[in-house]
């Protein structure tokens, strides 16, 4: 029983804090660069921006806050509190602590379909590439579905089918590189492949943020059979749950914000395999809670991490999905261990 409200009082003090520390989070990484502003400042700009104030800060000043540091803050909050949410959905559904939003071929899709627009030359720009990592996600979750339908169905399906749709559309991917003639293209786009927020812009925001809290809501609003699914199937059956219907739907849903969020940033990995199972432990299974405090907290996480990626070695940028794999390993490891002890 204590360590039930142990586990309430925990749940509600995360999500009370972490309205502010991502609010912020967001302020504070937007002073961070060449450009000499304070937190009060960003507030100021936001303000102005938003007709609820003045600005005595230049042209200049004002452009770097709301058209550059802004939008990549934001969608860096976004993909992290979307894919942390794809990954505890997806880590209930198939019972399986390993999944992650990567998991169905998503990511590889994308980069195939990302490749593919670069070295056709159906358009470098952010629009074309954009659009052809988002094509070639959804066909990689066509086919991963298409697959386990025809091996019968069922979680382990599901997961052995990601596992070789993620391998045929890698090694696809590989094969376009490699024959490639243009070498400066191809290491643009392998660049975004790895996890980049530098070329966000307002509509990528907009469009992600739409998609995401979506997803949000319809997760949140089956979050008592997800529950349900910690027993296994057939115990979720016997409670009620067209296991099948809403297995098929959360996978569509969390596919679809996975190759949004693959489309705008490129692949970020880590984020929906670590942030789930370390939120898990502090506030418990409940679905309710977990998928909230998750967003909450992985959104925080991936906007000090793009901000760490964009500074540490400057001028040059780090992709963010290689700073997410370099903290998100260990950290993962420290889960495992722990789940060994308490066993």
């Amino acid at each position: 029983m204590s360590r039930l409200l142990d586990r309430e009082h925990r749940a509600v003090l995360l999500l009370v804090l972490g309205f502010p520390a991502l609010l912020l989070s967001l302020a504070a990484v937007i002073t961070q660069g060449p450009a000499d502003l304070t937190v009060p400042e960003v507030f100021e700009v936001v303000g102005a921006r938003l007709g609820l104030g003045e600005t005595d800060l230049s042209r200049i000043s004002q452009g770097i806050v709301w058209e550059l540091r802004l939008p990549r803050a934001l969608l860096a909050a976004i993909c992290g509190a979307g894919l942390a949410v794809c990954g505890a959905v997806l880590q209930s559904l198939l019972r399986n602590p390993l999944a992650d939003p990567f998991l169905l071929g998503v990511s590889s899709g994308a980069s195939t379909g990302a490749v593919t627009v670069t070295v056709l030359g159906l358009g470098f720009g952010a629009v074309g590439l954009t659009a052809g990592a988002f094509v070639g996600a959804l066909l990689a979750f066509g086919l991963v579905m298409l697959l386990a339908h025809l091996a019968g169905g069922g979680t382990s399906r599901v997961i052995l089918a990601g596992v070789a749709g993620t391998q045929l559309f890698s090694s696809l991917t590989s094969y376009i590189v490699m024959t490639s003639a243009d070498a400066e293209q191809t290491q643009a786009v392998l660049f975004w492949l790895l996890g980049s927020l530098s070329g966000a812009r307002w509509t990528d925001v907009a469009v992600t943020a739409v998609i995401c809290l979506v997803a949000l809501a319809l997760c949140l609003s089956q979050a008592g059979k997800l529950d349900a699914f910690a027993f296994g199937s057939d115990a979720a059956t016997s409670l009620g749950v067209d296991v099948r219907v809403l297995r098929t739907a959360l996978l569509v849903i969390t596919a679809l914000l996975t190759a949004s969020l693959v489309a705008a940033a490129g692949a970020i990995g880590f984020v929906g395999l670590v942030l789930p199972q370390a939120v898990r432990l502090l506030v418990g299974p409940g679905h309710r809670v977990l998928l909230p405090v998750t967003a909450l907290w992985a959104a925080v996480l991936l906007v000090w991490v793009d901000s760490l990626a964009s500074t540490l070695a400057a001028p040059q940028e780090v992709p963010v999905g290689v700073l997410t794999a370099l903290v998100g390993v260990p950290v993962f490891a420290l889960i495992l261990i722990r789940k060994r002890v308490n066993r």
